[in-house]
């Protein structure tokens, strides 16, 4: 039986074994923030707001830590002259005393920012936009209604002082293609060219700015660093997509270029094959929502995950995660044929639903982390079973766990408590060096004979390792984070120290 929303903000925790004795918890921290709230909150474990910021102008829909510590969060402008559903028009980095460290303006009338945000690697900070080039630009093109629409853009701010400047840039209206007009740019047979959008094709229905004017409703955007490509949900067209962003800008608004050599044109897109007139079933069959790539290091990494909002009908919403067949930084397709797969890899139904809106996220000890819009948060562990729950239902809400490097800046090197409260604690009694660590770790201060097991676990508690009684630990294939060093000893006595892998 699916729990019923909370009825007031408190929390249920519990932690559940899973099959081979091992405990799935909730490890680290939840941020979010209300859309039109000046507020944003980090939860702890036990729903205490370990965290929260008090901003002037109120929230839009995404925001994100970065590692020192410093809120990145798209606002809402005032003064915006385009309006619609998650406008934003604005991005904010916000220290922890809620000074505004810079901010960036990208709000006119032909363009403003709205829905997700995706802070890359490198600090800068990847926005969608609303772009409105004249309802006659896009005639020209063999666009054949009459509605002024506005094709989705996709920037790449970068701080400049205590402002910002886009640094890259990609236009949908650069990859239309038509076949209603022969006399006009990009005729072509449109199931021959799924890498490019169908200038007419039909959408499920019209919002925004204009009484109309918001396209295709892009909403989710997130960028994968060992690719460097991009990935993105589109509401309206009931499909996500990847775009190449090793590009340069103009480069992107070509079909050549980039280490796919396709330029700005889609690499991938799955949901709904209809959409370049390909036979296939429609597996998106309404609003998606929340695209993400899963992490490396987490069950099903390199997945495509994302929100069905409306997979098992009305507000039946699903987490579902695909494995895109890549090949080098292409995508594997059969001409004539959908995109695979064709359907669903894994799959979470969730315990309430929403047809808009909502995240969700992998974790490392294989949990799954819910956010439903107007609904609650929840975290269930690979059984389906509850280890979190809070009544609040923001828009989106973000997933990070004790060895964040944006946790430990703002809370603090301990901010899980991992290092307390470990019976039979003895810190340097084990004799572990260097600490911290850039991968090889050397055991010292006892005899190897008096050692039954050695164990390292990561800050959630996942197992990563369990090698030989020996003198050297290598953590070099790990992420960057705390782990535990567990020594079983013949004595019975079990030692603990934490490290620190700083590679």
């Amino acid at each position: 039986m699916r729990p019923s929303p909370l009825l007031s903000r408190s929390l249920l925790l519990c932690s559940v074994a899973l099959a081979g004795g091992s405990t799935a918890q909730f490890d680290g921290y939840v941020l979010y923030g209300n859309l039109n709230s000046t507020t944003a909150r980090l939860l702890d474990e036990n729903g205490t707001i370990a965290k929260q910021w008090n901003m002037s102008g109120s929230n839009a829909y995404a925001m994100a830590l970065k590692d020192n510590g410093n809120l990145v969060r798209s606002v809402v402008n005032n003064g915006n002259q385009l309006n619609g559903a998650a406008v934003a028009g604005k991005v904010q980095e916000v220290d922890p005393s809620n000074n505004v460290v810079w901010e960036f303006v990208y709000s006119t009338s032909t363009y403003v920012t709205h829905h997700d945000l995706c802070l890359m690697p490198n600090g800068n900070v990847l926005l969608i936009a609303w772009y409105n080039p004249g309802n006659a630009a896009l005639q020209a093109l063999g666009y054949t209604g009459n509605q002024n629409k506005y094709p989705t853009r996709i920037i790449e701010v970068q701080q400049n002082g205590t402002g910002g400047q886009v640094v890259w840039e990609w236009n949908m209206l650069d990859h239309f293609i038509q076949d209603v007009d022969p006399n006009k740019p990009n005729y072509v047979v449109i199931s021959d060219h799924p890498e490019r959008m169908d200038i007419n094709v039909p959408v499920s229905s019209l919002g925004g700015p204009g009484g109309g004017g918001d396209w295709f409703h892009v909403n989710g955007i997130d960028y994968n660093p060992d690719l460097d490509q991009i990935a993105f949900s589109s509401r309206l067209l009931s499909e996500i997509f990847i775009i190449d962003h090793s590009t340069t800008t103009a480069e992107a608004a070509t079909s050549s270029g980039g280490n796919s050599g396709m330029g700005g044109d889609f690499l991938y897109r799955w949901g709904n094959p209809d959409n370049y007139d390909t036979p296939g079933t429609q597996v998106i069959p309404a609003a998606v929502h929340d695209v993400r790539w899963i992490k490396p290091g987490r069950p099903n990494a390199g997945y495509l995950q994302f929100v069905n909002n409306s997979a098992l009908g009305n507000t039946g919403t699903t987490i579902d995660a695909i494995d895109p067949p890549l090949n080098g930084y292409t995508y594997t397709r059969t001409p004539g044929q959908a995109f695979t797969p064709s359907t669903y890899d894994w799959r979470h139904v969730a315990l309430t639903g929403n047809s808009g809106q909502s995240a969700s996220d992998r974790m490392p000890d294989g949990n799954t982390f819910v956010a439903i819009s107007n609904g609650y948060m929840y975290e269930v562990d690979t059984n389906g079973n509850v280890v979190w729950q809070y009544a609040d239902g923001p828009q989106k809400a973000f997933r990070y766990t004790c060895d964040d490097a944006g946790i430990i800046a703002l809370l603090g090197a301990d901010p899980c408590g991992l290092n307390t409260g470990v019976e039979g604690s003895t810190g340097t009694a084990i004799g572990i060096s260097p600490n911290p660590t850039t991968g090889s770790l050397f055991l010292g201060g006892l005899s190897l004979s008096s050692i039954r097991a050695i164990t390292v676990m990561d800050a959630s508690g996942r197992i990563v390792s369990r090698p030989a009684p020996q003198r050297t630990i290598d953590l070099g294939t790990h992420q960057n984070g705390w782990y535990l060093v567990e020594l079983e000893l013949t004595d019975g006595r079990h030692l603990f120290e934490r490290v620190v892998l700083n590679r």
